[in-house]
């Protein structure tokens, strides 16, 4: 052997013991909830540490802007961490890196991971964001035969200012096997973690569901470059979950209490989601993001403050019917009126319009899961909507768009009162797309209460729903606004990227 690889052969042990003992970021980074001069940054590490983040205007980090250093990287929050970065230039695009200081031993860091977020402008500039849902179920987990989850490698092509994650953003109830043939004859083979072979119960199970999406390349190079907005629904806890859930004769679940199972999965959805945290209500996950004079979207919750799921048919408001609850309704009014924004979006959990089952109750009647309940007049859940409606046209509230996923089918529903059973409101647009990376379900039933017009539809054929993404039936939707005549396009695309539907929409 000579001296050269004599060096190298002492040398390179040590060099690996010198690796693993520096701390790791163990699954990319991500940034959230952008406006005019801030946006948050998250991170997750593999010890105690500490998160410490540089700011640029160059990828290069030539122009450096903020060096900061964050919080603490502890066991009480998984290891997780997040910063708001504030001070920032308006309508920038800013670089950053965040590196872990390891509180142990201060000399040792990990390598920088780096990424990029947009700010939103005070000036009008167009605009382009994404939003989708329904990620990682059915069993439909990450593929190495496929790449992935190549949806993420699609969407980052199309170069959003940002990308609203409409809810179910993992399936805790869901757990994905080694492989499964699938209903259209597909052998679907997954990457398989401890976590993601069974249902979560624990708090641990609960955050390895969270880690398992984020060991996908395409989903962390996706993160590291586009900002998100998340909110929530079911499946973060489990299927329909609602105050009124039973799992006494539920074979999967030791754990009988949907409360103890929901606090648990919010404790871990607010450790992963690059949101930032409310000041007065810690678990509050509805929100305004203000993204300059252009745009306004509003996150709404409608999972937390739902009474339980019933027959859905009471002739008046109460404690039964509460579905988004009387605290968040009133914040939603105040702030659509106060807004000033060309466009309002509303980033809604689940669609208004459809019938979504969830059993039958002990009279035999169907119990509902969402908003609509049949054919009739407004009754149940249905009153909410119908008062927030009634109250964007007496304001005058215009350029309300909605967005949605959870049906796992991508859609386009027109609202107008000269076809509905409740009439005072003024017409609107609601847009639906998913899954990512789940079975695709059939396009639903409608409730004609607000005067739905199904203006297209795409999803799994009749009978043959949780069809597996190797049918490229897996959606998100685009939405563009002109700075200059402020028209608002909604294009819906499948995970190719291919333009299936395109809605044009006129600022008035």
């Amino acid at each position: 052997m000579n001296r050269r690889s004599l060096l190298g052969s002492l040398l390179a042990p040590a060099f690996v013991r010198a690796e693993e003992s520096r701390p790791q970021i163990t699954h990319g980074v991500q940034s959230g909830d952008p406006d005019l001069d801030s946006a948050l940054v998250w991170v997750r590490g593999d010890r105690p540490s500490r998160m410490c983040i540089e700011v640029a205007t160059d990828e290069q980090f030539r122009k450096v802007i903020q060096r900061i250093r964050g919080p603490h990287v502890l066991e009480s929050n998984d290891y997780t961490a997040r910063h708001v970065l504030s001070g920032l230039p308006s309508g920038a695009d800013l670089h950053y890196r965040v590196t872990l200081e390891d509180l142990r031993e201060s000399r040792a860091l990990s390598a920088p991971v780096a990424g990029h977020l947009r700010t939103a402008s005070m000036t009008p500039r167009n605009l382009r964001f994404l939003w989708s849902g329904d990620m990682v179920g059915q069993g439909y987990g990450i593929n190495p035969d496929r790449g992935g989850i190549q949806m993420f490698s699609q969407m980052l092509s199309r170069q959003p200012d940002f990308f609203l994650h409409s809810g179910d953003t993992i399936y805790a109830d869901s757990p994905c096997p080694s492989e499964f043939k699938t209903p259209d004859g597909v052998l679907w083979k997954n990457l398989v973690t401890e976590a993601k072979s069974r249902v979560a119960e624990t708090l641990t199970d609960f955050r390895g569901c969270y880690q398992y999406n984020l060991l996908d390349e395409n989903v962390k190079r996706f993160n590291a470059q586009v900002t998100q907005v998340w909110q929530w629904d079911d499946h973060e806890v489990l299927n329909n979950w609602s105050p009124s859930k039973d799992l006494s004769k539920n074979n999967l679940y030791g754990e009988k209490s949907i409360a103890l199972l929901a606090s648990r999965a919010g404790q871990a959805f607010r450790e992963y989601a690059p949101m930032r945290r409310n000041a007065v209500e810690s678990e509050r996950v509805y929100r305004k993001i203000s993204y300059g004079p252009l745009l306004d979207v509003f996150l709404i919750d409608m999972r937390s403050y739902r009474a339980g799921n019933s027959y859905n048919r009471q002739e008046t408001e109460s404690d039964e019917t509460t579905f988004l609850g009387a605290e968040q309704r009133a914040w939603l009014k105040r702030e659509l009126k106060a807004s000033r924004a060309a466009w309002k979006v509303i980033g809604s959990d689940m669609p208004i319009g459809l019938l979504v089952g969830d059993g039958k109750d002990a009279a035999g009647r169907p119990v509902f899961e969402a908003v609509a309940n049949g054919p009739g007049p407004v009754l149940g859940r249905e009153l909410e909507i119908a008062d927030l409606l009634r109250y964007l046209k007496q304001e005058k509230i215009r350029n309300t768009v909605w967005l949605t996923a959870d049906v796992h089918y991508t859609a386009a529903h027109h609202y107008h009162p000269s076809r509905a059973s409740f009439q005072d409101f003024d017409p609107f647009w609601e847009f639906v797309s998913g899954p990512m990376n789940a079975g695709t379900g059939s396009p639903g039933t409608t409730d004609p209460s607000f005067g739905i017009d199904v203006v297209f539809s795409k999803g799994a054929e009749k009978g043959k729903s949780n069809a597996s993404p190797a049918a490229n039936l897996q959606f998100f939707g685009e939405v563009e606004i002109d700075a200059r005549t402020k028209e608002l396009t909604v294009t819906l695309r499948d995970v190719t990227g291919a333009g299936l539907f395109t809605q044009r929409l006129r600022n008035s």
